[in-house]
């Protein structure tokens, strides 16, 4: 973005102060970068329009950005889905709310500006027992990196975090006498400490022993998942670790690493675990967020009782 572009769009310059205030007020970093991301967005499509200032955007402005996003047709001609609508509008609102507390504008238009509704989804894909056995057992042949693409999979199969909050696993946030993990800067930048069944504590300390060891290069992370270089993983590169093996074991279900988090709330609620439970070792802010799985829990009840209630065997 050049010095003259900034210079005649004043919207550009409280953006950039906004996403300062951000960093001061210590939102994570994925959090300020898409709040850049999309307003800046929102600055390209006003540009034309000859909309340059944050006093000039009211909320029928707003709304005609949403119609825009609404009527937007992709590549392959597919509409945006609402909750990608949604993340487009939602940093809206904390930028012009962020402007009128500043008293940088008189009035917020944001403040009845309506977000698009987010369906609540069931998840399309879950993981069997059998599933995940047959993805950790196919690990055997590869030896050294078998061994921790094994701890990976048991540890998001066993804790169900999230691939940022794996990757972002240091040394000292595993606890093998407590069989604990320490998730620190999680989403929401809120840290947790979890449990970490056996086995995969077993599979972990096994990686950490004997394999860890020979990755490690002159210049060490201390993170506790390392590449075949030494480096710490990139979210990516470990989605891509996982459908290695999806595809290797000829499952064929949208997803990798999610996949573990949505399989462990699923086969937890259905041998009995409370919910509440769940929503701690998830991270979930709100219990409404892990509630899903419990739908997910009594279609599989469903299944079992048709297929074995002796009223549904008439």
């Amino acid at each position: 973005m050049s010095d003259n572009i900034i210079e005649h769009n004043s919207i550009l310059l409280y953006l950039m102060r906004f996403i300062e205030w951000c960093h001061s007020k210590n939102y994570s970093k994925a959090t300020s970068k898409t709040r850049d991301v999309c307003i800046r967005r929102f600055i390209t499509w006003c540009e034309p329009r000859g909309i340059d200032t944050p006093q000039n955007v009211t909320k029928k402005i707003l709304e005609q950005y949403n119609r825009h996003l609404f009527n937007y047709r992709k590549a392959d001609g597919r509409p945006l889905s609402f909750s990608t609508q949604h993340s487009h509008l939602a940093p809206l609102k904390a930028f012009f709310k962020w402007l009128s507390q500043e008293n940088y504008i008189l009035y917020n238009p944001a403040a009845d500006f309506q977000l698009p509704r987010v369906p609540k989804r069931l998840p399309k894909n879950i993981l069997s027992v059998d599933e995940i056995d047959t993805l950790l057992n196919h690990t055997s042949i590869f030896g050294d990196a078998g061994i921790r693409d094994r701890a990976i999979m048991e540890t998001f199969y066993s804790t169900g975090v999230r691939r940022m909050e794996l990757v972002g696993l240091h040394l000292q946030d595993f606890d093998e006498n407590e069989s604990t993990l320490m998730v620190v800067g999680g989403k929401w930048q809120k840290d947790r400490t979890i449990p970490i069944g056996k086995r995969a504590s077993l599979l972990l300390q096994k990686y950490l022993t004997e394999v860890r060891p020979k990755l490690v290069r002159d210049d060490d992370p201390g993170n506790i998942f390392l590449t075949d270089y030494g480096e710490a993983f990139l979210k990516n590169r470990v989605s891509d670790l996982v459908k290695k093996y999806m595809d290797a074991c000829g499952i064929n279900k949208r997803g990798s690493c999610h996949l573990f988090r949505h399989a462990m709330a699923t086969h937890m609620l259905n041998n009995g675990a409370d919910i509440r439970f769940i929503q701690a070792m998830l991270g979930h802010e709100n219990l409404s967020s892990t509630e899903i799985y419990t739908h997910v829990a009594i279609i599989e009840l469903k299944r079992v009782h048709a297929a074995t209630h002796p009223s549904s065997l008439m």
